[in-house]
Order: C-alpha cells, then sequence, then structure tokens
C-alpha cells in the first residue's frame, strides 16, 4: 500500500521544485486576464485619448481626400504624399500604440512576476507527439478552456446586447447632429460601450485566475519518493551527514583537550561534572571555560589535568552551573563572578604556596552560586 501511494502525486510542491519550474519558464498564467487588462487599458486610452486622437485623424484623412492636380500627374509625389500621411497617422496614434506595448507586456507579470527563461525557448518533441495530443484534447482543461470560451460568448454577447439596447435612442441621435459633433459622441459612446461590454469578461477572469492556480499547483505536485528524494540531494545523504557530524565532534573534543594543560583550575562535581577554567588578567575581562564534560569525558579531563599538574577543586554546585550555563570559549556570566573568585584566588594562593612554601592554603568548602544557576537544563 506504500508503495502505491509514493507513486501518486498528491505532495505539494516543495521550495526547491517551485523554484526548478520557474527557471524552466513554468510559472501561473492567465490568458483570460491578460487579455482583460490589455482592453481595459485599450478602452481607457480611448476614453481619454480617442477626441485627441480622432481630431488628427480626421486632418489626416482630410489632408489625404484633398485633389491636387499635380499630385495626380506625379506618382512620385503621391507616393511622397502617402509617406507623409502615414508617418503623421503613426505619430498619431504612437501614445495609444506604445500604452498597449507597456500594458500587453505587464500584464503577464501579475500572477508570477518577472520571469526570463531560455529553457522555455527550447524545442520540446513532447509537445508534438500525436498520443499525448490527443490526450490534452480530451483532459480537463480542454474542457475548461471549451466551458470558458462558451461563457466568454454568452456572457460578453448579453452585455453587449444590452448595452446596444440601452443606447438605441442615442445610437440614433447621431443621425440628427452635425459631423464633427455626431465623431465626438461616437467616439465617446463606442468607448464607453467597451469599456461595459470589457468589464463584462471580470467573471471569467475571477473563475479563470484561481483555476490556473490550481492547475498549476497540481502539474507540479511530487510524490512522497521525490520528496525524499529530493530531501536527499539536497540536504545530503543522513549517514554521511552523521559521519560529518561524529568527526566534527572528534576534532571539537580534541580541540577541547588540547586546552585543559592551558588551564588554572578544574572545578568538579567529583565525579558526574569538570569543568576546566582560564583566566589571564592581562589578556582576559573574566574567566574562560577551555573545557568541560560529563561521565567519561569529565574523567578524561581529570586524568589529564593530573597528569600536567592542573589543581582540581570539588565545588558540585559551580561545576553544574558552569556546565549548563557557559560554553566553550566562552566568559563567565557576572552571576558567577563571585563563586569563582573564590576559586582562583584559592588556586593564585596554592601556586603561591607551591612556589615560596610557608602556610597551605585551605580549599573553599561550600561554594555557594546565585538561585536558579545549580538548576540542570538537561538530564545527565
Amino acid at each position: 500500500m506504500s508503495e502505491e501511494s509514493d507513486l501518486e502525486r498528491t505532495e505539494e510542491a516543495t521550495p526547491h521544485r517551485l523554484q526548478k519550474a520557474r527557471e524552466e519558464g513554468q510559472v501561473v498564467r492567465s490568458q483570460e486576464l491578460t487579455t482583460f487588462v490589455l482592453l481595459m487599458a485599450a478602452g481607457a486610452g480611448l476614453l481619454f485619448m480617442g477626441p485627441g486622437l480622432m481630431e488628427q485623424l480626421l486632418k489626416i484623412m482630410k489632408a489625404g481626400m484633398q485633389l491636387d492636380r499635380d499630385l495626380a500627374f506625379q506618382p512620385d509625389l503621391m507616393l511622397n504624399r502617402l509617406y507623409e500621411l502615414s508617418f503623421e497617422g503613426l505619430i498619431a496614434m504612437g501614445p495609444m500604440l506604445l500604452l498597449l506595448i507597456i500594458v500587453a507586456f505587464c500584464a503577464p507579470m501579475l500572477l508570477s512576476g518577472w520571469l526570463v527563461s531560455s529553457k522555455a525557448l527550447m524545442p520540446d518533441f513532447n509537445r508534438i507527439d500525436p498520443i499525448k495530443g490527443i490526450g490534452r484534447i480530451f483532459s480537463m482543461r480542454s474542457l475548461v478552456e471549451l466551458a470558458k470560451a462558451i461563457a466568454k460568448a454568452v456572457v460578453i454577447g448579453g452585455v453587449a446586447t444590452l448595452v446596444i439596447w440601452q443606447n438605441k435612442d442615442a445610437v440614433m441621435g447621431l443621425l440628427i447632429l452635425s459631423i464633427d459633433t455626431g465623431i465626438n459622441h461616437t467616439a465617446d459612446l463606442l468607448s464607453m460601450s467597451f469599456l461595459l461590454i470589457v468589464a463584462a469578461m471580470i467573471l471569467i477572469v475571477a473563475i479563470d485566475v484561481p483555476f490556473q492556480i490550481w492547475e498549476h499547483a497540481k502539474q507540479l505536485r511530487m510524490t512522497k519518493e521525490e520528496i525524499r528524494k529530493e530531501s536527499k540531494e539536497n540536504e545530503g545523504d543522513p549517514m554521511v551527514k552523521a559521519r560529518i557530524r561524529a568527526l566534527q565532534r572528534e576534532a571539537a573534543r580534541r580541540r577541547m583537550m588540547s586546552e585543559i594543560p592551558k588551564a588554572d583550575v578544574i572545578v568538579t562535581n567529583p565525579t558526574h561534572y569538570a569543568v576546566a577554567l582560564r583566566y589571564k588578567s592581562e589578556s582576559m575581562r573574566a574567566p574562560t571555560v577551555v573545557a568541560k564534560g560529563v561521565h567519561l569525558l569529565a574523567a578524561r579531563i581529570r586524568e589529564v589535568a593530573e597528569e600536567h599538574r592542573i589543581p582540581i577543586l570539588e565545588a558540585p554546585p559551580l561545576a553544574r552551573a558552569l556546565y549548563y550555563h557557559v560554553e566553550l570559549e566562552s566568559e563567565i556570566p557576572e552571576k558567577l563572578y563571585a563563586a569563582v573568585a573564590e576559586v582562583l584566588a584559592y588556586v593564585f594562593q596554592l601556586k603561591r604556596y607551591k612556589e615560596y612554601g610557608g602556610e597551605a592554603p585551605k580549599p573553599p568548602v561550600d561554594v555557594s552560586v546565585p538561585d536558579g544557576l545549580d538548576q540542570a537544563k538537561h538530564a545527565v
């Protein structure tokens, strides 16, 4: 049963899979959204720029329809005149064309943002596979596209019929207007009707955009085996990672053991914990923990300390507090200054006694630490 479930694409795509699909040009796209935005921009452009555009095109049309005897008998002049009028018409329509170009370029980015992918331009012979082509014809996507086409025809056709019916009196009134006034009114009427008809497409867009997002997510779904394989590729084999961590711990342990001969004192529990402290007043702001361990590692720390004649002091509460609240190669917290100072004072007196003799110092007893610091964070 587990093997069969692994073959089903039931898992959501991982971030790595989504990024890879994006690099290959597979992003969410809605043709209906792009068409809607483009048509709305065209309608808005006609509404605001239409009167001026109509006026300029009328001038060009009047200039083109003027009969000049010289032009009639000189084809070269006629071609030059046609070129000039065409260029003027292009300049007149330039702002409108520029608007449509910008919108056509930006509209597809509304869902997935900016994307440049050369992989999408590479030839894919699977697209011309006749068997897969037949499958796409009878797929759910094709049925949805058919439903959208029917819905667009019904909605847009119905809205267009309603708009024309509502403006039938205005259309008939154009017959009694002058040419200039009639052209301006016609432009306004067409612009408003165009915007109302195009606005009806928002129903299609509201259905298509969620469907495209769902369809894109469905295509990128993964099996459990694919997710495990990707995790192994990205993060490495668990056994290899465990071996690397073991080697890192061993290297860190060797570095720690090499610091014990430089310590000033070993604070013990006496058997469960061992913490090595070092303090150099000329270079350190506070004593530093250079090694620590429990059980077997604590025993090994004590052995190395004995080999190098490092003083060992039994102070169970302090040893536990240092072990759980101070990281390796870190300074002790201010709350432990008093307790550690008491230990270091004994160590310095002991060194002085070994060098110059005299009365042997007595080791401190019942070294106390502030409440809360002697509570172990983890069970040992």
